[in-house]
């Protein structure tokens, strides 16, 4: 029968295989008792009866139980209640305690309806209580192999049914946390299982062999006559026996197959996730239900993978910021660059033009005749040297806002790659962990031999999982590690060019002010003619002042031009690093939930 897709029915739909294993078990018993002859011929309707009646007290607590256990699935399911994350989670729960329940509940009806047979069939029957303790003796051979061939159905659908509950609005990690791994008993199951699987088949042939022994020694010990003789030795020789174990060989072949696909299956799912993760297809988590060291492995493995899948989105999301940083930072650099080449060279046709100022102040005092048209010649010359020291001062403090913005930018450039190494040492960290339960879940695999052999085999694939991972982080932590040199290297460039540019608006104020008095010398040269010669020479002090002062100026901006290029380099190399750490991180193709 096909699993339901939502709630309605899920808990109806659990319970059925309880009947297919019971309805195996009392067919495998009255076959028994029909090939061996144990029940006497006239006592079968009384015992078919019996069975019948037992069979259905057994169906019908059952479903109480089942009711009882699964109450909360069942109102979900009939609309009683509303999925909200509380109730589901509830339901969760009851789904995965109920295939223990139904064990213990299938291995008590079997228990206690046996003793109750035998204890109501023998005097009924009129029959020896030889018969009674065999009746038991099959309660206690069959019971148990039932019950575990119940459990195991009923295991496999607890597991459908998580996957369909949490489908509702449970997110893996909800579950995780929901039903957490506390359990570790896969050992004492596994003994259980085969304690049953050998101990039970050999006390249901044991009791067969026996009984028809004992019948064909009384047969003959109680007769005198050699044909009756022989032909309890030929009953006590013939197949029927054979075919019954044959038939309990089958039903242990069946239970251990299921044994076999319960432990497998999660394990298939798991390796399947690990190998897509490895290829680099990183999808959001998915539930993977299990029990006891199983369900702490598939738990750990969404764990690791939800983290892991949250730590790429947030490296892919500070490798794009880097990148646009970075690339905003080149293309101020460039700018900043072309108008330092643009600075120079109008400082180096300033300072020609205070050279030949010089000149001709020189000129001005050797030849006085001269001096009122030369005066109004620097009085014009003043007045435009005036407006490009204004023009001069503003570029340089644009200049200075300029390298200020681009150090603040690489501050939070700084800033980011820092929580981007956080990030790469908690991914350390939950790799460390990975590795260390994948090395624990390996030794507990080899612990159990051939039958962990397939656990091992997971547990070392997640280890190397986790290695590769490990190599990942340390491979992004040198790339963060480069960045961090080279954001390093831009803050020293850029508090050198804003060290410089502060340098340079003085020295433009000093022009600005040099600047202004040559204008007040013209003025007066030009209006007071007698103190010609005074204002010659004050005119070249202040000439030669300023051609200094240009000098200083001209060697400034060489420097910033220098440090814009040492700057442009460093967010070239920045460039180049945040493209390296977006090609590690595009490695893993994350889920669109996740992006989401």
């Amino acid at each position: 029968m096909k699993a339901p897709e939502g709630l309605s029915g899920l808990a109806r739909w659990m319970s059925l295989p309880a009947l297919l294993g019971s309805g195996a078990g009392i067919v495998l018993a009255l076959l028994h008792g029909w090939l061996t002859t144990a029940v006497p011929q006239g006592a079968w309707g009384l015992l078919l009866a019996l069975v019948s009646a037992s069979l259905t007290g057994s169906l019908w607590l059952l479903h109480l139980n089942a009711r009882r256990v699964l109450r909360t699935l069942a109102a979900l399911g009939e609309g009683r209640l509303r999925p909200t994350p509380e109730y589901l989670r509830t339901a969760l729960l009851e789904a995965r305690a109920f295939p223990e329940r139904c064990f213990a509940f299938i291995l008590q009806n079997w228990l206690g309806g046996s003793l109750l047979m035998a204890l109501v069939f023998v005097p009924l029957a009129g029959t020896s209580w030889t018969l009674g303790l065999r009746i038991v003796l099959m309660g206690a051979s069959l019971g148990p192999l039932s019950a575990l061939l119940v459990y195991l159905l009923v295991a496999r659908r607890g597991r459908r049914a998580v996957e369909v509950i949490a489908a509702q609005g449970l997110s893996p990690l909800e579950v995780v946390a929901a039903a957490p791994p506390r359990r570790m008993h896969i050992r004492r199951r596994m003994v259980l299982f085969i304690a049953i699987a050998v101990l039970c088949p050999s006390i249901f042939i044991l009791d067969a062999s026996v009984s028809r022994t004992l019948r064909a020694v009384d047969q003959v010990v109680a007769s005198s006559d050699r044909e009756v003789r022989e032909a309890a030795f030929e009953a006590a020789h013939d197949g029927r026996g054979m075919g019954v174990a044959g038939l309990v060989t089958l039903l242990v072949m069946l239970t251990a197959y299921l044994g076999g696909t319960v432990i497998a299956e999660p394990l298939r799912s798991i390796t399947e996730d690990a190998t897509r993760i490895a290829q680099g297809d990183l999808r959001p988590p998915r539930v993977i239900a299990a029990e006891d060291e199983v369900w702490a492995t598939s738990a750990a493995f969404a764990q690791m993978q939800a983290q892991l899948g949250q730590a790429l989105l947030q490296l892919r999301r500070a490798g794009l910021q880097i990148s646009t940083t970075t690339e905003q930072l080149v293309a101020t650099s460039g700018e900043q660059e072309s108008g330092a080449d643009e600075q120079a060279g109008s400082l180096n046709v300033t300072s020609a033009t205070t050279e030949e100022l010089a000149r001709s102040a020189q000129q001005i005092a050797g030849n006085a005749e001269s001096v009122s048209a030369i005066a109004e010649t620097t009085f014009t010359a003043a007045q435009t040297g005036q407006r490009g020291a204004a023009a001069f001062l503003g570029a340089m403090q644009r200049m200075k806002h300029d390298n200020q913005a681009i150090a603040d930018a690489v501050v939070r450039l700084n800033k980011r790659v820092q929580q981007i190494g956080k990030v790469v040492e908690f991914i350390n960290e939950i790799a460390d962990k990975s590795d260390l339960l994948a090395l624990n879940a390996e030794l507990e695999g080899t612990k159990a031999g051939e039958v962990g052999r397939g656990f091992s085999l997971v547990a070392a694939e997640m280890r190397r999982l986790a290695e590769n991972v490990i190599r990942s982080t340390k491979a992004i932590e040198q790339l963060i590690e480069e960045i961090r040199d080279a954001t390093h290297a831009a803050v020293m460039a850029t508090e050198a060019g804003l060290k410089t540019t502060e340098a340079g608006t003085v020295l433009a104020a000093q022009v600005d002010e040099s600047l202004s008095l040559i204008l007040e010398l013209a003025r007066q040269t030009s209006h007071a003619v007698r103190s010609i010669s005074l204002a010659t020479q004050q005119q070249q002090t202040g000439t030669d002042q300023l051609a200094a002062a240009m000098g200083d100026i001209l060697r400034v901006t060489e420097q910033n031009s220098a440090a814009t290029k040492q700057m442009a380099a460093a967010n070239a190399d920045l460039a180049a690093l945040a493209r390296d750490l977006k090609r590690v991180v595009e490695r893993f193709h994350v889920g669109a939930t996740e992006e989401a």
